[in-house]
Parts: structure tokens; C-alpha cells; sequence
């Protein structure tokens, strides 16, 4: 991956680069927003849940007046006390029935009872069989009369909110108590509707013996119960398809001890949606980002890398050896104080190299006139000497013959010298043509069979008849003679030179071993370079430089391997090579 990483261009790394970290900054950003809009939103439900409380609780209380008040205003008439006094039911019935009817708009119960919570009689709108047997709770609530009482009062799985009025009439011993008067509704599924309707919140009555009322549905009503007993009273419950947030508060009766709990719920659902929209279009303000930015930079890139893309391709024409180019130079920056520095640098460049070409050749001419003189003088020499010899001196003719032949071997010399310096000056090269392999290696073999054969050295060709080479054959057999003639100069007391060649990949791989001292590790690398040589009598030191470029020409390679002490052996390699095909004579 890092691999691949590495092998893009600069352009695509900015790219890359840059939108993801747009991407990650965006990302995170719009995680942060959610979650602040989340929780201000949960807050603010909270919130609600607590306002549907206050809500809820100031209806209660008004209610809860509404009944104190028609209760103190029924106990403080005359007439009704009167009936109160008489103890008959029909009498209180007819005397505060009426009454109740004409200043109660309220649809409860309204319940006349003993000091001891013997129901005398049933004024209100609902009648509760239930309610007409004796209430303990008036009993309960006569500690703190004369105030009115209230609370909820849970009886036979049915829930009651009560208001108790006590009556009092005048006596020798002060005041003592009358009647008490109960009025109240019952907890049902229309109370909790009325109140949701008025706070737009959730209510349950819940009671130990189960649920009293709910605005739930039956299904929704019985998850949340069971969610409620596994979760605190803080925290989020569900129906199974919607969260709540939830607020509980006992229902306290008279007394002031719990029947019950009243829990507030306030659906998550309203603001989920919202939530959902809000993180909908901050996608597809995300990926509206994403798409400007990702042109935005790559534009800007576009202007960055550019003077980048021009200094690589400049960087690849220097490498070309083109050394002429030049970057323009568009602005006052790193880049463009870059661009400045790179041309001084092929600007130098050039002038190098002019000067190491100007030295270099003064330098080749000196390298070249010392060994042209001390190469010339040898044969120069035998020539005058033996020139001499036979103008001031009358000799034998065997004498005379072997001034000749010294006087002829000089020339030949002089001859070779010649043609190397002849072949270091050539620069045009003539038409390939194809030969037989073996016999372009046999024709350089038998110009130095004399030579091998005066040294006692054995000149082993065996290369097969048949492997064919498209080659400039002069010069191919210059290579041979070349790497023969090496060979028997660095054996001066007999040896043996093998040669052969084999078909590989296409091209013939000739190898040309000998067994004498090899080549001495420091001159290796520098073999085939022009002037150098060792272990030679003669010769400029231009073949093996002239051989391996005649190989490179021909499209192939020449390199050594020599062992310390253990000869050495020239490889070469030429493109093209095949087996020639068998000629067929005509009938």
C-alpha cells in the first residue's frame, strides 16, 4: 500500500491529502454539531417534561380549588347545614343536590358522610357503589379538619381524587362537627386525555395493583411499564419503537402517603425527526463541501505543482544529458528562487563540461603523442638501424635477409599502430552483413597462428560451423584478433587460448579463455577504457576500448572475468545470432 502510495503523482497526493482531511474535519465537525443539537434538543424535551409537570400539577390545583371552593360554599348555607342537622337522607339530597347542581359545573362526585365516614348520601353526577359504604379516609383526614383535605384515594383497583370539607355547627361546647362533604372525580382514561390534551405530554396513573389510566395505547402502555421497572427515574424509556423522556411524582393521598406514581412522558420522535433533517442536510452540506473543496484544491494544487511538473521535466532532460535547458522562472517564491537555482546549476553544468571536454582533449592528445612516440620508436628504430646497416655495410646475403625481415616486421608494426589510430578516428560504419561465426573467429586465428605457435601456445577454436551473426566482418574479426593477441602476450611460456560461442536468448555469447596470470584487480574496471593496458610489450592501449564498442555498435556487450591466477576470459555478446539453415542442392 505504501508502495502504491509512493508511486503517485504529487498532484494526486495533494488531492488526497487534502480531501481527506476535509473529509475527517467535516466529519468531526458535523459529529460535534449533532451531538450538541442532540443534547440541546434532550435538554429542552427534559425541559418540557418538566414544564407538562408544572402544567399538569397547576390543573390539578385549580381543580382541586374549583372542588374546596363549591364544597365551602355549599357547607357555609344556612339552608344546607339545616338539612345536614336532620340527618335524612332525602332531606340532604334535595336541599345540597340542588345547590351543588346550580354552582358545580364539574361532572365528579359529590358525597355527604358522618363525622365517622358514613356515606349519608350521593349528590354528584357519578354514581360509585363502591363509595356509599363507610370511608376510613374521613376518619384519617380528621386530624387536620378544620382545614379541607385533599388526595388521591385507591379503592377496589379504582383511583379517586377527593377534596374533604368539614361542616361544623355552633353547640354549648363550641363548634362540633356536622357532616364532612367529599367531592372529587374519578382517574380514568378521559382525565389523562384532558390532560395531554392541555400539555401535550404522555400521562400514566400507575398503581401497585397495575395501570389506572394511560393515554398510551394498550401495547405502547404495557412496554413502557415494563421499561420502567428496569430504568431509573431519569432516564430514557421506550415503547419499542419510541424513546420518552419521563418525569415521575407520587400520588399522595390524604395523609400525605403514596398510592401510586403519575409518570409524564415526552416522546422522543418529534425531535428525532428533526435531528434526522438537521443531519440530512449537514450531509448534503458535507458533501457539497467535499465537492467545492475538492475542485477549490485542485485547482490551487494545480498552480502548486505545476512549476514542480517543470522542474521534473527539466530534471529528466539533464539526465538526458541535455544540459541547454531552462526553467522559467514565474514568481519570487521558494519555487521560483528554485527554479533560479536549477538553471545556475545546468548553467555550471555546461560550462563543466566544456572545460572537462577542453582539458580532456588536451589530455588525449598527450596521452595519444606519448604513445605514438614511445610506440613508433621501437620500429622506427630497427627500421634506421637496419637502413643503416645495409647502406654502410657490405653483408652476407643470409645477413642482409634478416635485415629485411626486421626492416618488414617494423613496417608491419608501424602498419598496426596506424590502423588503431585509424579506427579511433572512424566514425562511419558500413552494412551488416551475415557470416558464418566460426569462420570470421578462424580468419583471426590464423593471423596469429605463427605467433601462437613461436610461443608454444595452443589456439583452440570451437565454436559450431553453423551458429549465424548479421555483423560487420572486418570488424568482428579485429574483436577475435584483438582478444587472441592479448591473450598470447600475457603468456610468455606457452598456454592455451579456447574460444567458443553458444546460442542464448536470441544472440551468440562468444568467450574468449586463456590460462596465463589473468588481470590484476586493480586495472579491471578500467580495462576497457581508452590508454589502458598491462602486462603488453606493444600497443596503444586502444583495442579492448575499440573491441567493446564495436560490440555495442553491433547492439550487444563485452565484460571480463578473471580469478586471480587463474587466466582470464573476454565474453561477449552478439544480437541476432541463429542456426544457419541447411542449403539444399538443385536436382
Amino acid at each position: 500500500m505504501r508502495h502504491r502510495f509512493s508511486r503517485l503523482s504529487l498532484l494526486t497526493k495533494i488531492m488526497l491529502s487534502t480531501s481527506v482531511a476535509i473529509t475527517a474535519l467535516f466529519a468531526i465537525t458535523g459529529e460535534i454539531v449533532l451531538r450538541n443539537i442532540t443534547k440541546t434538543m434532550f435538554d429542552s424535551l427534559e425541559a418540557e417534561v418538566q414544564g407538562s409537570f408544572h402544567a399538569y400539577a397547576s390543573l390539578w390545583e385549580s381543580r382541586t380549588e374549583l372542588l374546596n371552593s363549591v364544597s365551602r360554599v355549599v357547607a357555609s348555607m344556612s339552608d344546607v347545614r339545616a338539612a345536614f342537622s336532620t340527618g335524612d337522607q332525602a332531606t340532604i339530597r334535595d336541599s345540597a343536590g340542588e345547590l351543588w347542581s346550580r354552582i358545580s359545573d364539574s361532572a365528579g362526585l359529590f358525597l355527604v358522610t358522618d363525622p365517622r365516614g358514613r356515606v349519608i348520601a350521593s349528590l354528584g353526577g357519578v354514581t360509585v357503589p363502591s363509595l356509599r359504604k363507610n370511608l376510613d379516609l374521613v376518619q384519617a383526614a380528621e386530624a387536620g379538619f378544620p382545614k379541607q383535605a385533599s388526595g388521591f384515594f385507591l379503592l377496589e383497583g379504582e383511583l379517586y381524587h377527593l377534596s374533604l370539607t368539614p361542616v361544623y355547627v355552633q353547640s354549648g361546647r363550641g363548634q362540633d362537627l356536622l357532616n364532612v362533604l367529599v367531592a372529587g372525580e374519578r382517574v380514568d382514561a378521559l382525565t389523562a386525555q384532558r390532560l395531554k390534551d392541555a400539555t401535550n405530554s404522555e400521562f400514566l396513573f400507575i398503581t401497585p395493583g397495575g395501570v389506572i389510566a394511560s393515554t398510551l395505547n394498550p401495547r405502547a402502555t404495557q412496554a413502557v411499564v415494563a421499561d420502567l421497572v428496569k430504568k431509573g427515574a431519569t432516564e430514557k424509556v421506550s415503547d419499542g419503537l419510541v424513546e420518552y423522556a419521563q418525569f415521575e411524582t407520587p400520588l399522595l393521598d390524604i395523609v400525605g402517603q403514596s398510592v401510586g406514581k403519575l409518570c409524564i412522558l415526552r416522546s422522543f420522535e418529534g425531535p428525532q425527526r428533526r435531528i434526522a433533517s438537521v443531519t440530512n442536510n449537514i450531509i448534503f452540506l458535507w458533501l457539497g463541501a467535499i465537492a467545492v473543496g475538492f475542485v477549490l484544491t485542485y485547482l490551487l494544487a494545480r498552480r502548486i505543482v505545476e512549476p514542480v511538473e517543470r522542474l521534473d521535466r527539466a530534471a529528466s532532460e539533464v539526465a538526458r544529458q541535455n544540459y541547454e535547458i531552462e526553467v522559467p522562472v514565474t514568481s519570487e517564491d521558494e519555487m521560483g528562487r528554485l527554479a533560479r537555482t536549477f538553471n545556475m546549476m545546468c548553467a555550471s553544468i555546461r560550462q563543466a563540461r566544456e572545460d572537462l571536454i577542453r582539458q580532456e582533449r588536451i589530455s588525449t592528445i598527450g596521452r595519444l603523442s606519448g604513445s605514438i612516440v614511445h610506440d613508433l620508436r621501437n620500429p622506427l628504430a630497427a627500421i634506421y638501424g637496419g637502413a643503416e646497416m645495409l647502406v654502410d655495410a657490405d653483408l652476407p646475403p643470409a645477413h642482409v635477409k634478416r635485415l629485411a625481415g626486421n626492416i618488414y616486421r617494423a613496417s608491419r608494426r608501424i602498419q598496426e599502430l596506424l590502423q588503431d589510430l585509424l579506427n579511433v578516428s572512424r566514425g562511419k560504419q558500413s552494412a551488416p552483413e551475415t557470416c558464418r561465426l566460426r569462420e570470421v573467429a578462424s580468419a583471426a586465428c590464423d593471423s596469429l597462428a605463427a605467433a601462437a605457435e613461436h610461443q608454444g601456445v595452443a589456439v583452440l577454436l570451437e565454436i559450431p560451423a553453423d551458429i549465424e551473426v548479421p555483423l560487420e566482418r572486418s570488424r568482428v574479426e579485429r574483436v577475435f584478433t584483438n582478444l587472441i593477441g592479448n591473450a598470447l602476450e600475457a603468456m610468455h611460456s606457452g598456454g592455451e587460448v579456447r574460444i567458443t560461442a553458444e546460442l542464448m536468448d536470441g544472440g551468440a555469447v562468444v568467450r574468449v579463455e586463456d590460462n596465463g596470470p589473468g588481470i590484476a584487480p586493480e586495472i579491471r574496471s578500467k580495462l576497457f577504457q581508452p590508454f589502458v593496458s598491462a602486462g603488453k610489450r606493444n600497443g596503444l592501449g586502444l583495442g579492448l576500448a575499440l573491441s567493446r564498442q564495436t560490440v555495442i555498435d553491433h547492439g550487444g556487450d563485452m565484460w571480463v572475468e578473471s580469478p586471480p591466477g587463474r587466466g582470464a576470459r573476454f565474453s561477449f555478446r552478439l544480437p541476432g545470432a541463429h542456426i544457419a539453415q541447411p542449403q539444399t542442392l538443385p536436382v
